[in-house]
Parts: structure tokens; sequence; C-alpha cells
């Protein structure tokens, strides 16, 4: 299986690393080893998704492995559930490719192709240089560059996506896995940065055309240094929000306790 050009919807075929539709569209495949997908007009910014700094910080908070329990849930899911053996499966929003890369193992004994999709460029610029078993693309979770009914599964991180793109692109009895905050998810950062916490909603995204099949909760204390628990916070979407002070004092805490809080389901098609 191939790309899907963004601008006709044909498909990609790789010529002399370059893709390139019957239209003649091109896109070249970088020395990286990723292709970039998003044409101009479909950006919103110049440079849209996570900087260099979040994704460093983000690189090395994982690397410390606290989300390595969620990460090998998530794993042994799409191990157990997608079984074709020559099977497509797709990780939206995969950042700097933690997630994508470990999906990619757990299924190496098939002979399935994962890739990974981000809008920020930077980050499958990081993701391509390092896992290379794994296909990256930058691309819009609201444009995916998959054909209809293309694709066994489908995995979204925290990530947006229209419901209309996951159900056009993943086939018949296909799996969707999500993973979302659970109610006290990151609750002490998240305190010192609001003051006042509000819990996340554990309800469940009611999907047309999906039906949920299994959902569990994985809860834990993580034990962090000031530097990784600063990490932790360059990493979320409140980072914008802390203050100088507070980032300075986190950064100088011999040690910080977060608790961690998934929401993991798996949905069928």
């Amino acid at each position: 299986m191939s790309y899907q050009c963004p601008l006709c919807q044909c498909e990609l075929h790789l010529i002399s690393n370059q893709y390139r539709c019957e239209n003649n569209h091109q896109f070249d495949n970088a020395k990286e080893g990723y292709v970039n997908l998003m044409p101009a007009h479909h950006k919103r910014s110049k440079n849209p998704g996570d900087n260099k700094e979040m994704m460093q910080a983000r690189r090395a908070f994982l690397e410390a492995g606290h989300y390595q329990p969620m990460q090998q849930q998530v794993a042994d899911l799409c191990q157990h559930y997608v079984t074709d053996s020559s099977a497509n499966l797709l990780d939206i929003g995969c950042g700097e490719g933690y997630y994508t890369s470990k999906i990619a193992e757990q299924l190496s004994g098939k002979s399935a192709t994962v890739f990974g999709l981000d809008i920020s460029k930077v980050a499958i610029k990081y993701a391509a240089k390092r896992y290379l078993n794994c296909q990256f693309s930058v691309a819009s979770s609201h444009r995916l560059p998959f054909s209809d009914q293309s694709l066994d599964g489908i995995v979204r991180i925290y990530a947006p996506c229209k419901a209309e793109e996951l159900h056009r692109t993943i086939k018949g009895c296909g799996y969707l896995f999500t993973v979302t905050p659970a109610s006290h998810h990151l609750y002490e950062l998240r305190e010192g940065v609001y003051g006042d916490v509000r819990l996340h909603d554990e309800t469940a995204e009611e999907l047309i055309g999906f039906e949920l099949i299994e959902e569990k909760k994985l809860t834990y204390d993580m034990h962090l240094n000031g530097q990784e628990a600063l990490h932790l916070l360059d990493m979320t979407p409140f980072a914008w929000k802390a203050t100088t002070e507070f980032k300075a004092e986190l950064k100088n805490r011999a040690s910080f306790n977060c608790k961690a809080d998934f929401m993991i389901r798996v949905y069928k098609k």
C-alpha cells in the first residue's frame, strides 16, 4: 500500500526517491526518509504543530520511561487485534515516533506496515531519523493521505481527527485504538499551573460507525526529578499557561510526584 495524493486523491508511487501520482503531482522523499504530504495551502501557519523545543522535551521525557506502561499496553492491544499478516496500521499525531516504533516492533513477526503521521515537520524529521521500522509523513490528521478502507487499524493517542476520516480510511471490521486522559491525569502538574483543577471527563467518545469493544484505565504514580517534571510540562498544552516562576521552581525540585492516568479504548468498525 502507498500514500494517496493530498491534492487529487490518486495513488502515489515512489519513483527515483520521489512520490508521484498520475496527475504528476510530486513530493520528494526527504534524506531522513519521510515524505511531506502537507501542501502549503493546507497549513494554518508556516510551521504548524510542535516546535523543536517541545520535541526535545518530549523525547527526553519519554526516553526516561515514564509513559512506557501506556506504550506497552497500546502495542499489546494492536498485536492482539491486528492479526492480518500484511496489515497496514497508522499512528495519527505520532510526534517523534515513540509509540509508532514500539507498535511496529510488536508487529514485527508479521509483514505489517506501520505508518506514522504528524503535522509537525520537526517531529517527523526526528522520528524518521531514529526509527527505521516505520514509514513517516508530514500530513494533516483531518485529511489523511490514505485511500478509502485501506487501513486495518488507526492509533490515536490524544491526537485530533475527523471521525469521517477515521471511518473512510479504516477497513470494514478494522480497529481504532485511542488514548485519552483519565480523571486525574497529571493532576499535580495542572494544580501547579492553574491552582483550581477540573478533573478530566472519562466519558467514552461516541463515533458513528464504530463500536466500543474494550476499555481499560491505566493509573500509576510517576516519581520525577525537577528536570523530568519540566520536560513533562513543556510537552503539554498547558505549558503556555505556566509562569516563569513555576517553571523555575519545578526545575529546581529534587523530586516531583505526579499521577499518570489514561483511558485506553478499542473500537471496531
